[in-house]
């Protein structure tokens, strides 16, 4: 059946926070500590890691507000041992979603996909609403609909978000294509759709999103 939608993942796929390991050296110099460049990116980057587990993802930290909090904090307190109070620090300054930004390529894909005449959606598993994000960086105009998994009391894997997702764009399940970076994504399988899972590693912040064209051949 030919594609009406494409559904796309928000964090790590359309967008990504920049800072985080200049957040941790900067803290820590605040702090009287010193911790370099690359040992903040170690840091950073293994604690993101844990952060992307089913674990972590099934302790529902994206169906509230306090929940996303509580979660977050009590994971990223991993690295107090290292910079006391960092926790709090990188919650309030990387994990604020008005603080991340597009990928290189994300404006182009989302003008690429609109331009064949396909719907776009945006399904998150969020506690916040991304409709500003997206208006901050005048990218608001390329999204149909945003379905965000605090809203729909469902987080990704279930399939129910997915269904929420076609359900705002008007389409069937198997008209639409999901394109994300993790595992999760991959419940839209069970709703019916075809499903893209971008490569894990890419250049800079040039995402690969360019990709998802030979799809929608």
């Amino acid at each position: 059946m030919p594609l009406r939608a494409v559904l796309f993942d928000w964090g790590d796929t359309l967008f990504h926070a920049p800072h985080a390991p200049e957040v941790i050296v900067d803290f820590a110099r605040s702090c009287g500590v010193s911790v370099s460049e690359s040992r903040a990116r170690e840091m950073w980057d293994e604690i993101w890691t844990m952060g992307k587990t089913m674990e972590e993802i099934a302790k529902g930290r994206d169906l509230s507000p306090e929940a996303h909090r509580r979660v977050w904090t009590d994971l990223f307190a991993r690295l107090d041992r290292v910079v006391p109070g960092v926790s709090d620090a990188l919650y309030e300054r990387v994990m604020n979603p008005q603080s991340w930004v597009p990928f290189a390529d994300t404006r182009a894909t989302l003008e690429a996909v609109r331009g064949r005449g396909l719907k776009v959606g945006v399904v998150s598993n969020v506690p916040a609403d991304l409709r500003p994000v997206f208006a901050q960086h005048k990218l608001d105009r390329l999204v149909d609909s945003y379905t965000h998994s605090y809203e729909v009391g469902a987080e990704k894997p279930d399939a129910a978000i997915f269904l929420a997702a076609a359900k705002s764009l008007g389409v069937k399940p198997s008209e639409t294509l999901m394109v994300g970076d993790h595992e999760v994504d991959r419940g839209a399988e069970r709703a019916g759709m075809r499903v893209f899972i971008l490569p894990a590693e890419f250049d800079e912040d040039v995402r690969g999103l360019a990709a998802v064209f030979d799809l929608l051949q």
